[in-house]
């Protein structure tokens, strides 16, 4: 699946300008991405520059069952560090998160969570959702 969902509330967001570091939280190490903001997209799951666009182009496998389209909470991701720098969540992506299980006061859909490049940031996958992240590598 992919693209977008024409029936939820539209995200302002700002894509980074200068690059940026993520570090996923994964159950064997912290996996570093640096992000080159000239290369967003890297896909088409999420929206441009999110951190699902992230991980999915750098061979990090986070669940997305909907297809990035903000129509579930498969997805969902722990901003550790940097959350400042990221768009706010729509009432929409409010509404899916609270179908997640685990649910944190930092918590997002890696689908709709596009960080604006001014920190560095440290993403964790919540334990139920790490299999995924694990089977890749």
């Amino acid at each position: 699946m992919g693209g977008s969902n024409p029936y939820i509330e539209k995200s302002e967001t700002i894509i980074a300008r200068k690059p940026f570091k993520v570090t996923f939280i994964t159950p064997d190490a912290p996996i570093e991405i640096q992000v080159d903001p000239t290369k967003l997209p890297l896909g088409d799951n999420g929206l441009p520059g999110s951190l699902l666009d992230i991980a999915l182009g750098n061979g990090i496998d986070v669940e997305h069952a909907c297809g990035g389209v903000c129509a579930c909470s498969t997805c969902h991701i722990i901003v550790k560090e940097g959350l400042e720098t990221c768009n706010e969540p729509t009432d929409d992506e409010n509404d899916q998160l609270d179908e997640a299980p685990g649910l944190s006061l930092k918590s997002r859909l890696a689908c709709q969570c596009v960080p604006n490049g001014d920190m560095d940031l440290i993403i964790e996958v919540p334990e139920w959702n790490k299999n995924l992240v694990k089977e890749s590598h």
